[in-house]
């Protein structure tokens, strides 16, 4: 057997040399029984996330009535032009500033891990979302940064005291802001430290914002827009060209939710 080690939180070796204690070799019959067995648990753990998720939507909401303004791409911009005209916006505070290790080349190395985990950004937008990165470094940088890393997210620069109102000015964080139709922008949610790890794909960011996924199946409150399970579903380069569900993917997705609803009953 090969040996490994583990490192303590200094980077130290942990164990080197030890061997590793694997867990026991069984028959398929035996690991699809201990498969069944940590599903349950599993599917427990998804209906807790669902049940919480369903609780943030529920969540007060805090009128934002300062004005903030970052530089972006076009120039200056306010919070308000940030949400690009949809309902919900997601805003991530990423280190890439002055005396931030790995300045000037790199961003902050966790924040950077975040950045490279993010979904396709059309699939939020096309849930009413927009997702921006803020950071204290100039455009020029954080353009020069995007093009080296392969990051196409909205970044802007923050210029007033946006992350310190905010709960992110010596930590990273993601804040969740609504605007209403009368262009009143409300703060619905913030998570840090750990709970930005998960962060990244589509599901987990569309689960932090007040209207949530949007899809028929979930606890809402009434009147919170909501459309047919699987059917607004697209590639990310034809959201555009389709803005209704197309009728072959609604035909396989309803056969594919048929199925899958079978074999839950015959459980």
């Amino acid at each position: 057997m090969s040996t490994s080690s583990t490192s303590n939180a200094d980077g130290t070796d942990k164990g080197a040399g030890a061997a590793m204690r694997t867990p026991p070799i069984v028959s398929a019959q035996a690991w699809q029984a201990a498969r069944e067995q940590l599903l349950v648990k599993e599917k427990a753990q998804t209906r807790a996330r669902d049940a919480l998720a369903a609780e943030r939507r529920r969540m007060p909401w805090m009128a934002v009535e300062k004005r903030y303004a970052f530089d972006g791409p076009a120039g200056r911009a306010s919070l308000l032009d940030l949400f690009e005209g949809r309902h919900q916006l997601i805003v991530y505070r990423a280190f890439f500033e002055p005396g931030v290790f790995g300045w000037p080349e790199h961003a902050c190395r966790g924040c950077s891990m975040v950045a490279d985990q993010v979904a396709h950004v059309a699939h939020l937008n096309a849930r009413d979302t927009t997702l921006v990165f803020v950071s204290r470094a100039p455009q020029a940088d954080i353009a020069r940064l995007q093009a080296r890393m392969g990051w196409d997210i909205p970044w802007f620069t923050l210029v007033d005291g946006f992350d310190a109102d905010f709960g992110v000015h010596e930590w990273h964080g993601t804040n969740v802001f609504y605007r209403d139709d009368a262009d009143r922008v409300f703060r619905t949610y913030f998570l840090d430290n750990r709970g930005d790890e998960q962060m990244g794909n589509t599901w987990n960011y569309l689960d932090i914002t007040p209207l949530g996924r949007q899809e028929v199946w979930e606890d809402s409150p009434e009147g919170y827009p909501q459309t047919p399970t699987y059917k607004w579903w697209n590639w990310h380069d034809n959201y555009g060209a389709e803005a209704t569900p197309d009728r072959r993917w609604v035909e396989v997705s309803d056969v594919g939710e048929a199925a899958f609803r079978n074999e839950q009953a015959g459980r």
